[in-house]
């Protein structure tokens, strides 16, 4: 259980709490708000968790504030409910939650910045996708793993004519955009665990970087005719363990300033020259 913040604001919402379930790593995201207290996690708990699957045994959670309240604790405590929590030098106490949370908040980050202030409305679709996608090991989906089957959604049949099968359309194009998105994010960090099980490079305030030209929107008629890495910018502050508050150019300022790793790149004296020069 984590949530992933600071996210443009849509549809009221600026955070995502993401469950996972350690044995199927079936995942359920959720739309909230970064000020909700822990009456409000109860609340959002009991509508999307234990309404359709009941209660877990233990939950899997960093220590942040909602974590460790007291009402939290004892409410835990009252359903039987083991709590494991993380500490400062063991960030995930299980090491396949942490690698799935990685993914997960990779691939949402991405999500969301494509989408823009309307990330809301497609989260659902963001959800679908990611327990439809096969496995790596068991080679079979999520879904199939908890339901016993897949889910059926074949949008061969569906002409575009009238706006429900604009829509319908739309639905399936997006499902097939994560899903892709979804592969680069599994075989970046399975790049990741080939260089001995290294982690991704922790970047300081005050550090320089080049950002990633890929989800941002460009007024030339094509990508191949712009560069793949703009800046450098300064880093502002390290928002989550993935995620970055970067200092844009205020002509930039409808652009949200918090970007993943993934999409960040350190400037070395290589690669200012090289970037530059192309």
């Amino acid at each position: 259980m984590d949530f992933i913040t600071q996210l443009p604001l849509s549809n009221s919402f600026d955070s995502i709490l993401a469950i996972v379930d350690r044995f199927s790593k079936m995942a359920v995201f959720i739309p909230t708000m970064s000020s909700i207290n822990s009456l409000d996690l109860a609340h959002l708990f009991i509508k999307n968790i234990f309404s359709k699957h009941g209660l877990p045994s233990s939950i899997v959670s960093d220590r942040g504030s909602l974590f460790v309240s007291s009402f939290w604790t004892n409410l835990c405590q009252k359903l039987k409910i083991s709590r494991d929590l993380s500490t400062a030098y063991h960030p995930e106490t299980d090491g396949q939650t942490k690698r799935v949370n990685q993914i997960l908040e990779q691939y949402l980050w991405k999500y969301v910045n494509y989408h823009k202030d309307d990330w809301n409305t497609w989260l659902p679709l963001a959800e679908f996708a990611y327990n439809s996608s096969d496995h790596s090991s068991t080679k079979q989906s999520l879904f199939f793993t908890v339901y016993g089957r897949d889910p059926h959604f074949d949008s061969a049949h569906i002409t575009q004519d009238t706006p429900s099968g604009k829509l319908s359309k739309k639905i399936h194009s997006v499902q097939q955009d994560v899903k892709r998105e979804l592969e680069v994010v599994i075989n970046k960090f399975r790049r990741y665990a080939d260089k001995s099980r290294a982690s991704p490079p922790v970047f300081n305030p005050g550090d320089m970087v080049w950002l990633s030209s890929m989800n941002i929107k460009s007024t030339r008629p094509t990508k191949k005719l712009s560069k793949r890495w703009l800046g450098p910018f300064p880093i502002l502050k390290k928002v989550s363990t993935h995620d970055y508050h970067l200092k844009l150019p205020p002509q930039w300022e409808s652009i949200h300033p918090v970007f993943h790793i993934s999409l960040l790149e350190p400037v070395t004296r290589e690669n200012l020259v090289s970037i530059v020069g192309n």
